[in-house]
């Protein structure tokens, strides 16, 4: 039997789509999370160079797109596909170039950055360890990119690789816990999970002592993602679609969908339990102490030890990310990063499996009415002894979320990150 990841269902908060989105004095259209990042899927490609990012108010249900240049017809198309267009100074092109500025100039462990659309700038973030000459490298290094271009802010914990888990798997002196169960390019049943929990050992286990249920096929850590598939040893498990809602409770998982900043999204893990928050940033760049990890999905969903490699996932049962890292805690609050499942999906061949009345596909297809949440579940660890020091002090995601979760949906997201 395959293992499903830990994760909580919490009540829906239904978006009608409203609107006739015609001409440019059109009342916005009321869009869910996933409307609205099907929407600028379609529109950010039609605006080519004008096109700024974008992000969901989720407050007031709608999709704000960034535009950039002096042409009132981008102004015009954006209203008239039911988003509201905002005159920015940024292009994602200078944002994406400081963003390689600051990977080529200030790649210093404790960092990470990614593009926020709602300041129309790089958000930096330097963890407790960033100090003295590295510091000093930083700060500079994002003056250098010019005014308004990027701004910096302290993190009181540490970047550092989730460790232990939820639902629990192991792997010699590492505990990480299982994100989705898939299904491989060649039929095999499998799983998702961390590439750092990949990368510390090959074969994976329900519990300490028991006997090896898993093979790691492919694991990325550090570099471009972190994430590992991992094959059941018996070709006859049957693994679920589904999420373990806890109290006998399941959730079916219905497909794969790429996060939208501004959503709401929640986890689970066996140390912190349920826990929500938003997504904060896409394509995020963070310095690990074992390296830097690009391409992440940033949020302020809190976590701390026992959490790496869990699932994060709407309400609606749209598989979103793997938890990856972060600093804090669900005390102090911090930022936390996941990897997105369908970029992990991309790169290993698999594809989510999913429950009942699933098809693989989107939750866009199936929840457009539904604001997505997601959850995180347990994820684990690589490095024993990582996972000991981040126990007491780091390991933590934002969590302003758990303090403040109805406020922050509310708060604004953006679609584009670097």
């Amino acid at each position: 039997m395959g293992i499903a990841a830990a994760a909580v269902l919490l009540p829906h908060a239904n978006a009608s789509q409203s609107g006739s989105g015609s001409g440019p004095e059109a009342d916005p259209r009321t869009l869910s999370a996933a409307a609205a990042q099907d929407l600028v899927s379609e529109l950010g490609p039609q605006l080519g160079d004008a096109y700024a990012g974008a992000y969901y108010d989720a407050q007031k249900q709608q999709v704000v797109v960034n535009v950039v240049g002096d042409s009132n017809s981008v102004i015009v198309q954006v209203n008239e596909a039911g988003a509201v267009a905002r005159p920015v100074e940024n292009s994602m092109g200078q944002l994406k170039a400081a963003a390689d500025t600051l990977a080529e100039k200030a790649a210093v462990p404790g960092t990470a950055w990614a593009v926020d659309p709602r300041t129309n700038q790089l958000l930096v973030t330097a963890d407790r360890t960033v100090a003295g000459d590295d510091w000093n490298r930083l700060e500079s290094t994002v003056k250098s990119l010019g005014s308004g271009m990027a701004r910096i802010q302290k993190s009181a914990g540490v970047f550092k690789p989730f460790l232990e888990g939820g639902d629990a798997i192991f792997g010699g002196g590492s505990r990480c816990s299982l994100g989705f169960n898939v299904t491989t390019g060649d039929g095999q049943p499998g799983f998702l999970t961390a590439g750092h929990c990949g990368v510390a050992d090959d074969q994976w286990s329900e519990d300490p002592n028991g006997a090896p249920i898993g093979t790691v096929q492919a694991a990325t850590f550090p570099g471009e993602g972190d994430f590992a598939l991992v094959t059941y040893d018996d070709p006859a498990t049957v693994a679920p679609g589904t999420v373990d809602l806890g109290n006998g409770q399941t959730l079916d998982i219905v497909g794969a969908d790429d996060a939208a900043v501004g959503q709401e999204v929640f986890r689970m893990g066996s140390t912190t339990g349920l826990n929500s928050g938003q997504v904060t940033g896409l394509n995020a760049t963070v310095n690990y102490p074992e390296g830097t990890v690009t391409g992440l999905i940033q949020t302020n969903v809190c976590a701390e030890p026992g959490d790496s490699g869990g699932a994060l996932f709407t309400r609606d049962g749209a598989a979103i990310g793997l938890t990856s890292g972060g600093s804090g805690d669900c005390t102090s609050g911090g930022e936390t990063f996941f990897q997105p499942v369908t970029t992990a999906l991309a790169a290993v061949g698999a594809e989510i499996t999913t429950g009942d009345g699933g098809d693989g596909g989107g939750a866009a297809d199936q929840g457009q009415g539904q604001q997505q949440d997601g959850q995180d579940q347990g994820q684990g660890d690589q490095d024993g002894q990582d996972q000991q020091q981040e126990g007491q002090n780091q390991d933590g995601q934002d969590q302003q979320e758990g303090q403040n979760q109805d406020g922050q949906d509310q708060q604004q997201g953006g679609f584009d990150g670097t």
